[in-house]
């Protein structure tokens, strides 16, 4: 099993997150990045297997994907233990769509921070910063006196935590406001897991002189 990803791919640190939680054998393959160039020149096998020209791309055998989430029930489907969505219909389904909201609903706030970085105080670039905010309001009574997002950890909770990784980053990261939230993010950055993914990423910025969001490990482990 091979995964492509980048040092900065949000969406490969989901699936990288979910394979070291089941336990899952892969060869990860960083592809050409530059802080100047972006993902250039573009992999080989990245182009061939993904139409939209990006990462994750996972190769298994003659199975071939790309999409973080598809990628995901994928190892889900090849090793159901430890389980990353919940046992019942309904609860996987609630999981789900926190999964997609956190990419859709929440993601595209950031985005727009990233275009607008060199004019953070855009009405755009504020308004984006509001409905982030608005979206820890959300998630912080979601949480309500459960560990977890979806009650049990499962792969909402990694993707939530990695788009929030990249807010933070981005000028819009949580605050006092939301209490629950600040702590789920403690026990997420906790995990061996997240840590043997985001601290790599870490080493990747600070190496590039860029700021770290201070949640963050100090170092790789």
């Amino acid at each position: 099993m091979r995964l492509f990803s980048g040092p900065l791919s949000m969406f490969g640190a989901k699936v990288q997150i979910a394979a070291h939680e089941k336990n899952i054998d892969f060869e990860l393959v960083m592809v050409p990045f530059t802080m100047k160039e972006g993902y250039a020149p573009k992999h080989p096998e990245v182009l061939r297997i993904n139409p939209k020209r990006q990462v994750p791309v996972l190769i298994d055998g003659d199975l071939e994907i790309f999409d973080s989430t598809q990628i995901f029930e994928y190892l889900e489907d090849i090793k159901p233990h430890p389980a990353l969505w919940p046992a019942t219909s309904a609860a996987r389904a609630w999981c789900r769509r926190l999964e997609h909201e956190s990419d859709e609903v929440y993601f595209p706030h950031i985005i727009k921070l990233m275009q607008l970085w060199k004019t953070p105080l855009d009405p755009a670039a504020e308004l984006a910063r509001a409905g982030a905010a608005a979206y820890y309001r959300t998630m912080e009574s979601v949480l309500d006196d459960r560990d977890f997002l979806g009650g049990a950890y499962s792969f909402a909770d990694i993707a939530f935590y990695m788009a929030q990784l990249f807010g933070a980053r981005w000028g819009a990261d949580m605050t006092s406001e939301t209490p629950r939230l600040l702590q789920w993010r403690q026990r997420m950055t906790a995990r061996p897991a997240v840590i043997k993914v985001v601290g790599p990423m870490t080493d990747y910025l600070r190496g590039q002189g860029l700021s770290v969001p201070a949640f963050l490990p100090s170092k790789a482990t």
